[in-house]
């Protein structure tokens, strides 16, 4: 499949992995948020309501958001079904590494990596040559995947 709105093109590779591409407007993180649950829920026979896929949709939003607010550009996203889970990888234009801060109730915005954190059994970022890598890898609980 090719091309899931005005601003994105995606890809599908077989069953285990999906791609796209973002241009960083306004639909952008709604886009990558319905790419993501239509792999997860169509692809792989998840449940919607599942706690894995709302992981899923929360840490799309969250890494796509960033990407579009602090990129300032398009960003690509790969969605890969792993024997454990789900690996996301979200690359943008941006140099500056993600900070994570430390939990404070009393903070407005700024929450997005803790967020993504709490949610998942790994994360990594990699410098690029143009910009940054981040793979979060979600788990399955109670290893019940489909």
């Amino acid at each position: 499949m090719i091309g899931t709105g005005r601003g994105a093109a995606a890809a599908w590779a077989g069953d285990a992995w999906a791609g796209a591409v973002y241009d960083g407007g306004p639909g952008s993180i709604a886009e990558a948020r319905g790419f993501a649950t239509r792999f997860l829920v169509d692809r792989h026979g998840f449940e919607a309501a599942s706690e894995t896929v709302g992981a899923v949709q929360l840490i799309v939003s969250e890494l796509v958001t960033n990407a579009c607010k602090y990129a300032h550009g398009p960003c690509a996203m790969d969605l890969e079904r792993i024997p454990s889970g789900i690996e996301v990888t979200v690359w943008d234009s941006s140099t500056t590494l993600p900070l994570a801060r430390a939990a404070d109730p009393g903070r407005v915005g700024q929450h997005g990596l803790e967020i993504v954190l709490a949610l998942c059994e790994g994360l990594t970022v990699e410098r690029e040559p143009v910009g940054k890598r981040i793979t979060v890898r979600v788990s399955c609980p109670d290893r019940v995947c489909p």
